[in-house]
């Protein structure tokens, strides 16, 4: 990080053209300590509310999605496929949709991105079974709408918070995700076990296509903010091209946080149903796993400050990886849980330092916040890289499983290890007092 004897304030105007103007700081030390604590204003709240409403829109399909293609379609393979596309099409949506963002308005390219995924789970009501046959374009279509949405998000995320409070607003998040998980796939599950064959899936791809419509409305109370400069198409390349640049260090930690995302985001839930075969038990589980993440997300959310980040991290790391041992026992729904709560339990030590320190990177500086769109992008250039890798390894152990089940536990105990990777990239960006650029 670039040292300064002084902390950095800069201004834009956000709604209109000189109304509600953006504060960004550097990553320095004391201007983090004067903004410890400072409470989140209304428009971080109600950004909070549109990213809840697409988190039970979320789970309420999407955990039940990669179920209701790999009963229709008995083939893992098309799972992993579905999810390759989904991956590859958001991350270039990301790096296309960025000029849009920086230079036009970022709230339409966020409204347009909640209203295709409506229009996503619209698709798959009319498709039904024969969604299968279009798992590819869908996949597609999904990451289009992802892409859309989470370059804006991240953008107005950034504007709306500086280093003080990034850790509450990320708390705040992790702990309205973990409340949809906890309620929204129980329903699903209920929902879907009760009314045999198509009708349950057909009733919660119908919710959470409502359910995203609401959000699409709700987001308009967001205030639209001014477009600020002009898009750089190659500005990642270019700092990771420049010798010290701290982005040659953040970038390989975020691929490796999406080498594990990958696989873990569809996996998990796959295992659990091929454990049990009932979606009830799959709601059940999602239940359990989530309120333990909700409290965990609100303690940690409470009481992270960024000097607590680096040991915070840390333990995180090492936590959700020793977690994943127990799927080295046969594979059941007990062992799968015991994974799931530990991972629900320590994943905010990790995934809360990781992402407040990579957007106190983007604002460590009036110059670099001005590229925010920039910066933000290249983040989710690296999560894409590390996805992409993740379901990679996913496809090319596939065949190996039918012959050796334990391929499996290795396969996520190699991917749900690359956390620790972050940690050990990261952890001089954890420590507060660390202003000096980092050599590499």
């Amino acid at each position: 990080m670039e040292k300064g004897k002084h902390s950095v304030k800069s201004r834009w105007a956000a709604a209109g053209a000189d109304t509600d103007k953006l504060r960004t700081t550097s990553f320095g030390k004391d201007e983090g300590r004067r903004s410890q604590g400072r409470a989140l204003d209304s428009q971080a709240i109600l950004l909070l509310a549109v990213q809840g409403l697409l988190g039970i829109a979320n789970a309420l399909s999407g955990t039940f999605l990669p179920i209701y293609l790999w009963k229709a379609s008995q083939s893992l393979a098309l799972i992993g496929w579905f999810n390759f596309s989904q991956y590859v099409v958001s991350g270039l949506t990301f790096w296309l949709a960025g000029k849009w963002v920086k230079e036009h308005n970022k709230m339409n390219s966020l409204r347009l991105g909640v209203a295709l995924s409506g229009v996503f789970y619209f698709i798959v009501l009319l498709l039904g079974k024969s969604a299968v046959a279009y798992a590819i374009p869908l996949g597609m279509f999904n990451g289009l709408s992802l892409g859309l949405f989470w370059v804006a998000f991240n953008v107005v995320y950034f504007e709306i918070t500086e280093p003080g409070n990034r850790d509450r607003f990320n708390g705040w998040a992790g702990l309205l995700g973990s409340g949809a998980g906890i309620i929204a796939p129980w329903i699903s599950g209920f929902l879907i076990t009760a009314n045999k064959g198509e009708r349950g899936y057909t009733i919660i791809f119908t919710i959470s296509a409502i359910t995203y419509a609401i959000a699409a409305v709700l987001s308009f109370w967001l205030k639209k903010r001014a477009a600020n400069g002009h898009y750089e198409w190659l500005h990642g390349i270019r700092q990771l091209r420049q010798k010290g640049n701290p982005w040659r260090l953040a970038v390989p930690a975020i691929i490796a946080q999406g080498v594990r995302e990958g696989v873990f985001m569809f996996l998990v839930g796959l295992l659990v149903y091929m454990a049990t075969t009932n979606e009830q038990k799959l709601g059940n589980f999602s239940l359990l796993t989530s309120l333990v993440a909700l409290i965990s997300f609100w303690i940690i959310g409470k009481v992270l400050t960024p000097p607590r980040r680096k040991t915070a991290m840390m333990l995180g790391t090492f936590a959700i990886t020793l977690v994943i041992l127990p799927l080295f026992w046969p594979l059941s729904y007990g062992t799968l849980l015991w994974f799931g709560l530990g991972t629900a339990l320590f994943m905010p030590l990790y995934i809360i330092p990781m992402t407040s320190t990579v957007f106190d990177l983007i604002g460590r500086d009036e110059q670099s916040a001005k590229q925010r769109e920039e910066f933000i992008i290249l983040r989710e250039a690296g999560l894409t890289i590390g996805r992409v890798i993740g379901i990679s390894a996913y496809l090319v152990v596939l065949p190996f499983v039918s012959h050796s089940p334990q391929t499996v536990p290795w396969l996520m105990l190699a991917v749900g290890a690359f956390p620790i990777v972050s940690w050990l990239l990261m952890r001089n960006f954890l420590r507060p007092q660390s202003r000096e650029p980092l050599k590499r």
